[in-house]
């Protein structure tokens, strides 16, 4: 669901933020990549770099392989900024050799960059590290960062607790929110999170929690969506008292799941702990979200109970997933009409009036004309929790497609904000550009769900450069928490995994 601070307004259906804790195949990451020969994939300790021991699924540690024999990569120029960095050169690229781990996963090591070849049991194995001809990288990213921030979001916010056997994200500690509590949107980041990091005992836990919530529609046919608040002692409500304020599907977080499963498919294949395949759960998915959460064929809803031209959300717009869904489905109004539909939305909403035509800021809750949202109550029109998502999800497709539309958006976004400077981006705007910070004296006012799908945005093009090497920097951190830790640091787990090119469409490779 989404993450506006609406205060859990009753809507039988949704609204926003979530987060929990675990352990996995926790393992070094980075294998040093040489120039000619080949090895075995594993803990490498090639150029110096200390070795460290693989981890399994319950935290404990297990026996680590061999260095291999892949040589130090050679030092080519990053296409972005002009810095030399340690990468593969187009021959054959030798990696560290293979570290054991209890569940048969690939164990890396800490130096270099990807792509790591297919295991025996993923093919897209962490880390990758494909980077997009239509994007820019920051020029020192690491796979270390990404490794250490996965690890501390997943001992964070993912837990067993309360899970029915399972298990969840957890909102542990979100501003005026019932604390460890669970969304559907924390589910779907979770989902995300794990199939990028080739963790699938994980994302099957998730998977099968989302599952035991999944929403019935009022005609009493059974769907995959889920309901979208989950209260910590198991209730689908807003109080633990029988309130229905969770029942519901929030379509971002069906929209996550559905792409989640489709790259589990390109990533392990079959249904690892699940009782159908990863590919037959999400084409059933999104012909749920199709039926339930796209109005008259091309504008994707709240959820499945509400929203409309007159009430929507344009951060749950995900044109690069839809281009997914279309492949998957063979239904091409997902392309020929949703995403046609949401670039319009956003266009409209971008005007004189609103004072964004130069910011790209784009309201919480509008219409599809540019206009406040029709609701018996006041939603936010500003940009704020919610809206800050945007960048991130047009992004995508500016980067994994070249699309003009969304590099014209981000083209906005990435003006305003690099303008700014990563450092100085403040919690909430007025769509003017005006701050309006929502909790200034919080880690310093730095929100993670704003500077990281700010730098995303700004993937797009060279010449922001050096505002998303700026923005790494603060993301690598882990500690812009401002709006609560849940949603802050799944925000910056996203956002770097994007950024070092590890968050990838699979279908656009063999």
């Amino acid at each position: 669901m989404n993450r506006g601070r609406l205060a859990l307004i009753t809507l039988s259906c949704m609204l926003p933020f979530l987060a929990e804790a675990g352990c996995s195949n926790q393992t070094p990451e980075d294998a040093v990549l040489g120039s000619g020969s080949t090895a075995t994939v594993g803990t490498g300790t090639a150029g110096g770099l200390g070795q460290t021991s693989a981890t399994n699924t319950s935290g404990n540690a297990v026996s680590v392989g061999s260095t291999g024999s892949g040589a130090v990569g050679t030092a080519v120029t990053s296409t972005q900024s002009g810095a030399t960095t340690s990468q593969p050169t187009a021959s054959s690229a030798g990696v560290g050799g293979t570290g054991n781990t209890t569940d048969g996963g690939t164990t890396m090591g800490t130096g270099g960059r990807g792509p790591t070849p297919p295991s025996a049991t993923a093919n897209f194995p962490f880390p990758q590290n494909r980077e997009s001809e239509h994007c820019v990288y920051p020029a020192a990213y690491s796979n270390a960062d990404v490794r250490a921030l996965y690890d501390a979001w997943k001992t964070h916010l993912v837990t067993a607790d309360g899970a029915g056997g399972f298990r969840r994200v957890a909102r542990v500690a979100e501003p005026g929110l019932q604390p460890n509590s669970t969304v559907s949107e924390g589910i779907a980041y979770g989902m995300l999170i794990s199939v990028y990091m080739d963790d699938q005992a994980l994302f099957d836990d998730l998977w099968r929690y989302a599952l035991k919530y999944a929403w019935t529609s009022e005609n009493g046919d059974p769907t995959l969506l889920m309901n979208w608040y989950i209260h910590a002692d198991g209730n689908v409500s807003g109080g633990g008292d029988g309130d229905p304020a969770g029942h519901g599907a929030a379509t971002d977080a069906d929209e996550d799941i559905a792409f989640s499963l489709v790259m589990a498919d390109r990533q392990w294949g079959g249904g690892g702990a699940l009782e159908r395949s990863y590919l037959e759960y999400a084409q059933e998915l999104i012909g749920d979200i199709w039926a339930y959460e796209i109005a008259d064929e091309r504008l994707p809803k709240n959820g499945s109970g509400w929203g409309g031209d007159n009430n929507l959300n344009i951060s749950y717009f995900a044109p690069a997933y839809y281009r997914v869904f279309a492949e998957v489905s063979g239904d091409s109004r997902w392309v020929d009409n949703v995403v046609a539909y949401v670039y319009t939305v956003i266009d409209n909403n971008l005007n004189a009036e609103n004072g964004n035509e130069q910011t790209g800021l784009v309201p919480a809750w509008s219409q599809s004309n540019g206009t406040p949202a029709s609701h018996t109550s006041s939603l936010p029109f500003h940009y704020q929790y919610d809206s800050c998502r945007t960048p991130f999800r047009v992004g995508q497709d500016a980067c994994w497609h070249g699309d003009e539309r969304a590099r014209a958006y981000v083209a906005k976004t990435s003006s305003f904000f690099s303008g700014i400077g990563a450092p100085n981006i403040v919690d909430g705007y007025e769509l003017n550009g005006t701050p309006r910070p929502e909790f200034p004296d919080s880690f310093g006012g730095l929100s993670g769900a704003f500077i990281g799908p700010a730098a995303v945005g700004a993937m797009h093009d060279g010449a922001f450069a050096t505002f998303v090497d700026t923005a790494y920097a603060l993301v690598r951190e882990n500690n812009a928490w401002a709006g609560g830790q849940y949603y802050d640091e799944s925000w910056l787990m996203m956002s770097i995994l994007m950024m070092t090119g590890n968050f990838l469409d699979y279908t656009q490779y063999d």
